[in-house]
């Protein structure tokens, strides 16, 4: 059995409502553009047939970029959050045998209503994590405004997903329009990704809160790449310059290896063996960012159970990070998965 724990979905209701209650939107913000185009994004049976051709194989669902916040006020935010939260848990118990869990999304920009909204949908719909992007609208995942919706997380003991978020409205440099050559997804996505969890290790949240459980999507962007550069970073300044930008109370790749880390890197199995020897084993999940590619989500799970594959792992390590780490992880019950 192998339990994808990131893919995408677009629930019909939650299109709706977006249709309905932001018609004005920027099109170029909304993933619904996929829809024609990524048929199983939106079309159940069409998903269902990609699925069907891995076996064993279950999904834990999120609903698919851009968070609803992004492009609705926060009244009408909460709202589509709402709808959208709903039908995850609709899907997920009506095809239990397709859906392993659902991924809540929150209105970020009111943080008080996603407090509610996390209780809501982690104690009654029975979701099992909520969704975070790499930034809220613009303001970092260490802003003081959304620690109670950390905290809450934490009390319900349930993990946060981060997903990246860079849009090719933001250009890559000055006088230009827009992002070219899809450099805002490629290279700016996993620097979002990689610069959220940085966010969340220097201004103290994972210290604050070492029960805090967040996973990453694309094997954690840059860091295990980059991570013996932060090691060296912070001993240079000391060292050499006479100061550190901040003092934690462990070194930074401690918080950093308290991460999750998916293996949606998109078949490249360097970047999962990388990912290992930084975090381990244990602190890593299997993803694959369904459906986003050319095959209607059936080259991202080829790609990626191959590049699984290629990692010289033993068949008791491969049944962690296909199904067991992730059943601990959302504390998913057994007799739905096996």
């Amino acid at each position: 059995m192998i339990v994808d724990a990131y893919t995408h979905i677009l629930p019909k209701k939650c299109q709706e409502g977006i249709e309905k209650k932001v018609p004005n939107r920027d099109p170029r913000l909304n993933t619904s553009r996929y829809a024609k185009t990524v048929p199983s994004l939106l079309d159940l049976d069409e998903r269902f047939r990609v699925m069907d051709e891995f076996g064993e194989y279950i999904q834990v669902v999120s609903v698919a970029s851009p968070p609803v916040y992004s492009i609705a006020p926060p009244q009408i935010a909460v709202e589509l959050a709402q709808i959208a939260n709903d039908e995850l848990a609709e899907l997920v118990h009506r095809y239990p045998r397709r859906f392993a869990a659902g991924i809540a999304c929150l209105p970020l920009t009111d943080p008080d209503a996603a407090v509610e909204e996390a209780e809501r949908a982690i104690k009654d719909l029975r979701l099992r994590a909520v969704e975070f992007y790499t930034d809220i609208s613009g303001v970092p995942l260490d802003d003081p405004r959304f620690m109670p919706i950390y905290e809450k997380m934490m009390e319900l003991d349930r993990p946060i997903y981060i997903h990246p978020l860079r849009e090719m409205t933001t250009p890559d440099y000055e006088g230009e329009e827009i992002s070219k050559y899809r450099v805002w997804t490629k290279l700016g996505w996993p620097y979002a990704t990689a610069l959220a969890m940085t966010r969340l290790v220097y201004g103290g949240v994972m210290e604050k809160l070492p029960g805090l459980k967040v996973v990453t999507h694309h094997c954690g962007g840059m860091i295990p790449f980059v991570a013996g550069r932060l090691d060296w970073n912070d001993d240079f300044n000391e060292m050499r310059m006479g100061h550190r930008d901040i003092y934690l109370k462990d070194n930074a790749l401690v918080y950093y290896r308290r991460f999750f880390y998916d293996t949606a890197t998109n078949g490249n199995t360097a970047a999962l063996k990388c990912g290992m020897d930084f975090a381990g084993l244990d602190q890593m999940v299997f993803g694959t960012d369904m459906p986003f590619d050319n095959q209607n989500g059936s080259r991202l799970i080829r790609d990626t159970i191959a590049s699984v594959e290629k990692m010289g792992l033993s068949e008791e390590e491969k049944k962690k990070l296909y199904r067991d780490n992730v059943v601990k992880l959302l504390r998913l019950p057994l007799g739905q998965i096996v």
